[in-house]
C-alpha cells in the first residue's frame, strides 16, 4: 500500500504524519509493505526540512523528521499512491481541484476517515509549542487507525 499525507507547505503536519506512520509500520514489521510519503499543496518550502518546532516535538516522542524534505504535490502522485490523506478541508479541496480525471488514488480527509471526533489536523505553524503537541496527539491516533486499515487489507 502506498500512502501520501498532504498539508499546505509540507513542513509541519504531513511530514509529522509520515514519520509517525513510518515508525508505527516499522514497529509492526509492516514497513516493507508500505510506501509512505508527504507533500504540500503549496511550493513555498520545497526542498527545505520540516519546521524545527515540529522536529523537536516529534523527537521528544521518538520520531525523526530530519531526513524529510518538503515537496509539492504533482499530478503523478494521484497515480502513484493508493491513498492520499489531506490534513484539513482546505487541502482536501485543493487536492480535489488538482486530481486528474483518470486518477487511481483514493482521496480522503485523514482524521475523518477514522472517526476520531475531529475531522481536521489544525495547522500549528502560527501558534506555540502546545499546537505541535496537539498535532502529534491527533496524528498518532489517526496513524493507529490507518495501520489497522492497512492490516485489514492484507
Amino acid at each position: 500500500m502506498k500512502v501520501l499525507f498532504v498539508c499546505m507547505g509540507n513542513i509541519c503536519r504531513s511530514p509529522t504524519a509520515e514519520a509517525v506512520l513510518r515508525k508505527y509500520a516499522q514497529d509492526a514489521q509492516l514497513d516493507s509493505r508500505i510506501t509512505i510519503d508527504s507533500a504540500g499543496t503549496g511550493d513555498w518550502h520545497a526542498g527545505k526540512g520540516p519546521d524545527q518546532r515540529a522536529c523537536q516535538a516529534a523527537a521528544r516522542r521518538g520520531y525523526d523528521l530530519s531526513a524529510l524534505r518538503a515537496r509539492q504535490v504533482i499530478a503523478e502522485d494521484f497515480q502513484r499512491f493508493d491513498l492520499i490523506l489531506a490534513m484539513d478541508y482546505d487541502n482536501l479541496k485543493r487536492l480535489e481541484a488538482l486530481r486528474p480525471a483518470d486518477s487511481n488514488g483514493e482521496l480522503d480527509l485523514f482524521l475523518r476517515r477514522y472517526k476520531l471526533g475531529s475531522d481536521a489536523v489544525p495547522d500549528p505553524y502560527y501558534g506555540g509549542e502546545d499546537g505541535f503537541e496537539q498535532v502529534l496527539d491527533l496524528i498518532e491516533r489517526g496513524a493507529a487507525g490507518l495501520l489497522d486499515e492497512i492490516r485489514g487489507r492484507q
